[in-house]
């Protein structure tokens, strides 16, 4: 449990600094990369998620997905005594890389602040483009459903067994997902990359602070469960 836990805590910590990191270095107007554009924050994003999985897959398999690690022990992959020292260390990385994230930040978000505090809000958690409560939950769930299913499919792939090439896959499959369906709700696909810094959005200081969107924090928690849900079910089916 220990090495699960660690590993889902460091794990997730890099994911979010690098991850938030890019939101941040791309939308803070002073930064050296701002305006990098949403290109570069889905190529970050991949590579987030592809560096501590390459690292701590043989420690944990590196879920650092809520979504991920309930759709796996439903699966029967894991065992469900598992499943709370995978989410808690999850939660708790998230809500560490979003502090460092402020900290190594702080001066530009004062800045941004004063442009609108909306910007800083985004480099932390995530909004809808257009604000519907069906379809916003719809693309969250449609997205987190292909990355679960294809994560279960890449174990049918030749090689797929070489830890490297299976988290390479997964590098594609995040700027996959995030290319085609990140302009809707930021794709948060994973309830902890959300909540976790969305709380440190809350605690934390700001100059200015924009609205927590609390009413909207819920879609991508429960949605990405949902969609993880139902990957299994058709994959369980199909395969």
């Amino acid at each position: 449990m220990r090495d699960i836990f660690v590993a889902e805590f460091v794990g997730t910590f890099l994911l979010i600094l690098l991850g938030d990191g890019v939101v941040a270095n791309v939308l803070t107007r002073k930064s050296g990369m701002f305006q990098g554009g949403p290109v570069q924050i889905t190529l970050a994003w991949g590579l987030a998620v592809m560096i501590p999985a390459t690292i701590f897959g043989a420690m944990s398999g590196s879920h650092f997905n809520p979504a991920l690690t309930i759709a796996l022990a439903f699966k029967g992959d894991i065992a469900w005594n598992t499943v709370f020292y995978y989410i808690l260390g999850q939660m708790l990385g998230a809500m560490l890389g979003a502090l460092m994230v402020y900290l190594l930040f702080k001066d530009h978000f004062n800045d941004a602040c004063q442009e609108d505090p909306a910007i800083v809000r985004g480099c932390f958690c995530t909004a809808p483009s257009i604000k519907n409560t069906g379809r916003n939950f719809l693309s969250e769930m449609v997205g987190t459903f292909v990355l679960v299913f294809a994560i279960l499919g890449f174990g049918n792939v030749a090689g797929a067994s070489d830890v490297g090439m299976n988290f390479l896959y997964v590098n594609g499959l995040i700027v996959s997902v995030g290319m085609s369906l990140g302009g809707l709700t930021g794709y948060a696909i994973n309830p902890a990359r959300d909540l976790g810094p969305r709380i440190m959005y809350q605690i934390l200081p700001f100059d200015k602070k924009a609205d927590v969107m609390w009413d909207y924090s819920w879609i991508p928690v429960i949605a990405p469960i949902v969609g993880g849900l139902i990957a299994v079910l058709c994959y369980n089916w199909i395969f």
